[in-house]
């Protein structure tokens, strides 16, 4: 199925908007950063099962005789540890932005780190993070004001880019797969999307008459999925380009009458509404405002209604350990990003609101296959990307985003789930 887009111009990017990352960290500092960063990385992968090759034919790690464990290329190894050194694990991801390494399977590599986050770096140097490691840029906080700016630096690269790797209903979030005992393929992914959205307006109990919001609209295929049930929506979003194509959408499936997409921020949302819905949205939230976030909710939310929201966590005791670090996800990909842990959901929600977690269903190596499909997807669309536009450190930046999510996602450092939210009161009614 072929998608088609607004009938206007849509601006290309044209070079990187971030500082220009193959430039090498020189100096005094930087060679004795590298030198620290040269030692703890060689102390953390001789115990790891991963094979790392360096241009003059050394090897490390515990299976260097195995080439098919995963492998990480070094091509520059002094620019690497530089990199490294000066800006840590930012360094590390605009050192693969930059060619100074690489990786057959990334997401297998990254893998190995993933599931020993915790432990890679010795525990008294973990107790000093906070003075080396970068904070968080005030004009990334997630105000009113800086927010919409936050969400068009990754929604609004262009509809154009996002279908060369999404499948055909457009859905950016984590498909649901009947069955993961064999690897799902591109195939199965658009059916797994629609099962996802599914089981969110069941659980939401959306049906003829029901009034949705939907906060985060994306490019609209949960809106056309409630309306055609017989559901009026109002969905919510800050990405101008998404609302454009999501209009467009729902006009050619003769739904404008039942869904209204509104360029608006969630706290800015009044009425009443039977049922709210939020697919992976609370990730651009920020810390300081999830109690902000579900006071909205609880808000709007009419009496009996139901709230469910699909959100990507993270474990507790490393949520609290980062949430002030800024991150090279955030850097690059989503800025003002925050991953929350389940307990402090439930904790906001308690403390912010009248509702209570009613159900929790986990469904993170659906992710893991999700974000495959569209690696797979990417790669095979290289010289389109090229084609709109983006360089190679952007294509180059946007591999390792996907791997780097689905490496979290197969070790199960990252979790997504679909959550169910009530009165605390409230009796509980079957989900259709």
């Amino acid at each position: 199925m072929s998608i088609e887009f607004p009938s206007r111009s849509v601006s290309r990017p044209t070079a990187p908007t971030w500082p220009d990352v193959e430039t090498v960290p020189t100096g005094v500092r930087a060679r004795v950063a590298a030198a620290g960063a040269e030692y703890l990385f060689r102390r953390a992968v001789r115990d790891l099962p991963v094979r790392v090759e360096l241009p003059d034919g050394a090897l490390l790690g515990t299976d260097t005789s195995d080439p098919t464990c995963p492998r990480l290329i070094l091509h520059r190894p002094r620019d690497f540890f530089a990199r490294l050194g000066t800006a840590g694990l930012i360094g590390f991801g605009e050192s693969y932005m930059a060619g100074d390494w690489s990786a057959p399977d990334p997401a297998a590599t990254l893998e190995v780190f993933a599931a020993r986050v915790a432990t890679l770096i010795p525990a008294p140097l973990q107790r000093l993070r906070r003075l080396y490691v970068a904070r968080h840029p005030e004009r990334e906080r997630n105000t009113e004001d800086n927010t919409r700016d936050n969400i068009a630096r990754h929604y609004d690269l262009s509809n154009e880019f996002f279908d060369l790797f999404l499948d055909e209903t457009l859905t950016y979030s984590s498909a649901l797969f009947a069955d993961l005992a064999t690897p799902p393929s591109l195939t199965d992914l658009a059916a797994a999307q629609r099962a996802k959205i599914d089981r969110i307006l069941d659980t939401a109990c959306v049906g003829p008459g029901t009034r949705v919001l939907e906060i985060g609209t994306g490019w609209g295929e949960l809106a056309l999925r409630a309306a055609a049930r017989g559901a009026t929506v109002r969905s919510v979003t800050l990405s101008s380009e998404q609302r454009a194509l999501a209009v467009e959408r729902i006009e050619r499936a003769g739904l404008s009458d039942r869904v209204e997409v509104d360029l608006l921020d969630y706290r800015s949302v009044t009425g009443d509404y039977d049922a709210v819905v939020s697919v992976e949205m609370i990730e651009a939230v920020g810390y300081e405002y999830l109690d902000t976030f579900f006071a909205a909710i609880d808000r709007v939310l009419a009496p009996g209604g139901r709230a469910v929201l699909q959100a990507i966590t993270m474990p507790h005791d490393r949520m609290l350990a980062t949430r002030r670090t800024y991150t090279w996800v955030q850097k690059y990909i989503f800025p003002g990003g925050f991953l929350p842990s389940n307990q402090l959901i439930v904790e906001s929600v308690t403390r912010s609101t009248g509702l209570a977690v009613r159900e929790n269903f986990s469904m993170g190596p659906h992710y893991a296959h999700t974000l495959r499909l569209w690696q797979q997807r990417f790669d095979s669309h290289r010289e389109q990307v090229a084609a709109l536009g983006f360089d190679p450190v952007f294509r180059r930046m946007w591999r390792l985003y996907l791997a780097y999510s689905e490496a979290g996602f197969r070790c199960g450092y990252l979790d997504v789930r679909q959550i169910l939210l009530t009165g605390a009161g409230q009796r509980e009614r079957p989900s259709r």
